[in-house]
Order: structure tokens, then C-alpha cells, then sequence
């Protein structure tokens, strides 16, 4: 496995540290005036989505994980399953809810999804930053009713709630910012 030095951290890498894969979500390297310099950064465990603060002691080297992503298609919900398949071999692959995380708030059925691989281990789906979903409940919208005003709550398709302005009704296809669940715009 190959072995990077700490000084070339970057966000997103994976690393295998204690026989577990974490992804670095932020670093920092800090070069105090006294002693030696370090980096600290903050990593997610990649299996139960933990982040925790960890500190390097600059230039020491760690095991970089070599993980594969491909691009498949999701097909159906199976269960605790969500079937998913590879846009290339058209093989079809079962991923556990935990697996996604977030992203099941988001999936419908033909999107295409990169799906993270580790030594065979389906370790994380990574979904596009925005997704257009219609809106499949909400009160009706009134006459007047503007972007600027208040908002009210919408289920989108996928059963996710998410807050929406007064002007948007019931069918409705709207933009919606995956990495924070918010409404961007209407489609």
C-alpha cells in the first residue's frame, strides 16, 4: 500500500490509520514559534461516519487507501438494499442503507451515482452536488405569494421533507442542494 507524508494531505483522500479507512475532511499544517511543526486535521471514519481531530507530527508518512469509484446507475430499493448498476458491465450490485448515508434522501430511481470501493468493500455512494426532484406534498400556494416571503414545509418524491418557498405547489420540480437539503430553485 502506498505510504504519503503528511505534509501532502489533501481533503478527500483516504487513509488507512489502526486497520480503519478515514477521509480527510479538513487539515491544517501549523508551524509554531517554539518546537516542531504539525498538521492537524479533522477525518470522518468512513465505515460509521465519525469524524474525530487527529494531530501529525509533520513529515511522517501514512498508508494511503486506493480506493476505486464507478459510476452506476440506481435501479430499485430491495428491502435494507438499494440495487444499484454498473453503467459498463450492466452487473447489479446490492448497497446497504448505511452504505449511503444522506444520499438515500436524494435517490431516484435512473440516477447515476459514483459508488466508493475499497478491497471490494463498498465503502461510500457519492451523489451530484444538486438534484431536480418533484415536490409531492405541500398546502397549496396563495395569490401574492413571493421568492422573498416566508417558507412552508414540502415532501420531495424520495419521502425527504425539506423547507420550500409559498409560491411552490403540489407537482412542482425543484432544485435541491443535496450537501445541505436546501431548496436552491424551482425547475
Amino acid at each position: 500500500m502506498p505510504q504519503i507524508s503528511v505534509n501532502d494531505l489533501k481533503n478527500g483522500i483516504t487513509l488507512e490509520l489502526d486497520n480503519n479507512l478515514f477521509q480527510v475532511v479538513e487539515f491544517q499544517h501549523v508551524k509554531p514559534g517554539k518546537g516542531g511543526a504539525f498538521v492537524r486535521s479533522k477525518i470522518r471514519n468512513v465505515r460509521t461516519g465519525a469524524v474525530i481531530d487527529k494531530t501529525f507530527n509533520a513529515g511522517i508518512k501514512v498508508e494511503q487507501a486506493i480506493v476505486q469509484r464507478e459510476d452506476m446507475q440506481y435501479l430499485y430499493h430491495d428491502g435494507n438494499d438499494y440495487v444499484f448498476m454498473n453503467t459498463k458491465t450492466f452487473d447489479q450490485t446490492n448497497v446497504a442503507e448505511v452504505a449511503l448515508g444522506e444520499a438515500k434522501d436524494y435517490l431516484i430511481e435512473q440516477m447515476v451515482a459514483q459508488i466508493a470501493f475499497y478491497n471490494g468493500e463498498i465503502i461510500g455512494v457519492e451523489i451530484p452536488a444538486s438534484v431536480e426532484l418533484t415536490i409531492a406534498v405541500t398546502e397549496p400556494g396563495l395569490q401574492g405569494d413571493r421568492s422573498s416571503g416566508g417558507t412552508k414545509p414540502a415532501t420531495l418524491e424520495t419521502g425527504k421533507e425539506i423547507k420550500v418557498p409559498l409560491f411552490i405547489d403540489t407537482g412542482d420540480k425543484v432544485r435541491v442542494d443535496t450537501r445541505t437539503g436546501e431548496y436552491m430553485t424551482r425547475v
